[in-house]
């Protein structure tokens, strides 16, 4: 990581940003913290169920869920699961050429409005790729952490990343 670039030169006295990793700057058992984190909105819950045309109570109708457990409306896990993924898109995958999926995704604990969310991930696997000449295949754990500490999810996600010497790297593209 001590070797990573946040900025590419490209002219005199300019330098464009390079977010995201290469291949080889991902070290097994690495995690990185992802920053900023996000207050969750009534508005990102209600926007993202309707889209998603979950239309569960639990999600969009106060009344409703003031007879639950929970005495108000959950963040749909919809919300929670892309806003998490979302955050570490800049360092994990900006450089990325395909997600390949994820897995063991497990939603540990509910969001409200207001809450504060934070995403961190570790660094499972690296390999090459056995089929495509100057990519990577990487697994990497991810988290998503409350401001309070209560872990809300986990998930694996595997994906395709260039290696430093690939000759199409966005870096060279804009």
């Amino acid at each position: 990581m001590e070797n990573t670039r946040a900025y590419v030169k490209v002219g005199e006295n300019r330098y464009r940003e390079s977010p995201g990793l290469y291949f080889e700057e991902f070290t097994v058992g690495t995690v990185i913290e992802h920053r900023p984190g996000r207050t969750l909105t009534e508005a990102d819950n209600v926007w993202q169920s309707l889209i998603n045309m979950n239309h569960s109570p639990l999600h969009i109708d106060a009344a409703y869920c003031e007879k639950t457990e929970f005495r108000k409306p959950l963040i749909s896990s919809l919300v929670t699961f892309s806003v998490i993924n979302g955050m570490s898109v800049n360092s994990l995958t900006a450089k990325g050429i395909a997600n390949l999926g994820w897995d063991k995704v497990r939603l540990l604990a509910p969001c409200f409005a207001g809450d504060t969310v934070y995403a961190e991930s570790k660094v499972l696997s690296a390999r090459l790729s056995q089929s495509r000449p100057h990519q990577g295949i990487v697994t990497c754990e991810t988290r998503g952490v409350k401001a309070d500490g209560t872990v809300i999810l986990t998930c694996e996600r595997t994906f395709i990343i260039p290696t430093r010497d690939h000759t199409s790297h966005r870096d060279a593209r804009y």
